[in-house]
């Protein structure tokens, strides 16, 4: 195993709304180690994207994190994050730990050139003393992600490129610092499939060429079996099955997982119908008691309904919470 880049300790994170506190996410724990790209995968609303923000505090009201330990290492020092001051935290985003978010449109600011914007990034970490300086290195920095005659592009706005350019502006706007972690948040959810085949292609082709790791956020496991090394299975805020891809996809424990999994069209067998899993998604204000993914289990024992599953070692790499787990 490599080196461990991201250590995430019990992270917790609620919402305080009229309606109720909700409790986003959980005692959430995990490693990133460099070099790899890890999957946080799971339905819309089980917390994946509450998770990546959190761990550079990018939560804003009526979210707060109320508990848990963010670790980061640079340069052989442990960083805690979640104990920085503003400046400080903001001194790590975009410079050891970029963003990529799922709509590139919200992340581009309409009013400024793609090269000033990519320049702009580099300038607020000090990589280039100026602005006209970072548009030189802007135009490398689009020729890499495969934007087309870079020279005219830098001074393109947004609104005169497509959604696929778009997001590679956006993922040039990430790697211009050298990060060390790359956050991928949905980062294809908007786009059409072949626009999506090659920003996933080109993901990779910056994992390789900048010894990136890849924090990927996602709720296609396709896109988990074609780009992670390992995988985090969330359900309702909390993470419920931990492995390497491989064993996720071919020995999976929790329920929650087989029935994600099941859900998914295989081209390789014909079904008349693909199977679901039975219930809706838990509120999350009034969260069921012990496991959050009883009311929907077939495996649920008393105990499921009373106490809540630690993620424990089954095996070797593979973590799973769940009082009731088999293949």
């Amino acid at each position: 195993m490599s080196e461990k880049l991201l250590e995430v300790r019990n992270l917790t994170v609620h919402f305080y709304t009229y309606a109720g506190v909700v409790k986003a996410i959980e005692d959430v724990s995990f490693d990133v180690y460099t070099g790899e790209t890890f999957a946080l995968v799971g339905e819309t609303g089980c917390g994946k994207s509450v998770t990546s923000r959190a761990i550079t505090k990018l939560i804003e009201s009526p979210g707060r994190i109320v508990g848990g330990k963010v670790y980061f290492y640079r340069n052989g020092e442990r960083l805690e994050l979640l104990g920085m001051s503003d400046e400080e935290i903001r001194d790590i985003r975009g410079k050891d730990i970029a963003y990529i978010f799922q709509d590139p449109q919200s992340s581009l600011d309409p009013l400024y050139t793609v090269g000033y914007q990519v320049s702009e990034a580099m300038y607020v970490h000090g990589r280039v003393r100026t602005i006209k300086d970072g548009i030189v290195r802007a135009i490398d920095i689009l020729r890499r992600v495969l934007i087309p005659d870079p020279e005219r592009r830098v001074k393109n706005y947004p609104h005169e490129l497509s959604g696929g350019m778009k997001q590679r502006v956006v993922i040039g706007s990430g790697i211009a610092n050298d990060p060390k972690l790359l956050i991928a948040d949905e980062p294809t959810t908007a786009l059409d499939v072949t626009v999506q085949a090659q920003i996933l292609e080109l993901l990779k082709k910056m994992k390789r060429e900048y010894g990136l790791s890849v924090l990927l956020i996602t709720h296609d496991m396709g896109i988990v079996a074609d780009m992670a090394d390992r995988v985090a299975v969330m359900y309702a805020g909390k993470i419920v099955e931990l492995s390497d891809v491989y064993t996720i996809f071919n020995r999976p424990m929790h329920p929650y997982t087989i029935g994600l999994l099941k859900s998914v069209p295989n081209p390789l067998k014909k079904v008349d119908r693909l199977e679901t899993i039975p219930g809706v998604v838990p509120n999350l204000i009034n969260p069921p008691s012990g496991c959050r993914f009883h009311p929907r289990c077939s495996r649920a024992s008393e105990i499921c309904r009373s106490r809540v599953p630690e993620l424990e070692e089954l095996e070797e790499g593979h973590f799973v919470a769940c009082h009731n787990p088999g293949e």
